[in-house]
C-alpha cells in the first residue's frame, strides 16, 4: 500500500469547547481514472476512489464507500463532537492500493 498526499479542501473551526458538535466539510480533488482512456480507447491503470474514512484521536468517527458513479470532486459533509485536543485524519483508499491522507487539528478548550 503506497500513502500519498490529496489536494483537498477541509473546512472545520480551528476550535471548539469540549461537548460543541464540529461541522466537518471536505472537497476532495481527485483525478478518477474508468479504466480507458477516452481518445485511443487505451486500457489505463484504473484509479477511483472507494473509500474515505475519518478517525478523531485513533477512533472512527465516519467511513463511506464511494462507488465509480461518484463525482470525481467528491463532496462530503458531516459531524462530530468536540471532546479532546487531537488530529482529525482523513483517508481516501483508492484502487490500486495507495492511500491518501490529510490531517487537521481540532482545538478543545
Amino acid at each position: 500500500m503506497t500513502s500519498a498526499t490529496i489536494p483537498a479542501r477541509i473546512t472545520m473551526p480551528a476550535e471548539a469547547r469540549r461537548g460543541d458538535i464540529v461541522e466537518i466539510r471536505v472537497l476532495v480533488r481527485h483525478a478518477m481514472e474508468r479504466g480507458v482512456s477516452a481518445q485511443g480507447l487505451t486500457p489505463v491503470p484504473r484509479r477511483i476512489l472507494h473509500t474515505f474514512r475519518a478517525t478523531y484521536d485513533g477512533a472512527e468517527i465516519m467511513r463511506m464507500d464511494l462507488s465509480p458513479g461518484i463525482a470525481a470532486n467528491p463532496y462530503i459533509a458531516f459531524t462530530t463532537r468536540a471532546t479532546v485536543s487531537a488530529d482529525i485524519v482523513f483517508e481516501w483508499l483508492e484502487d490500486g492500493g495507495v492511500t491518501y491522507e490529510r490531517r487537521q487539528m481540532l482545538t478543545v478548550t
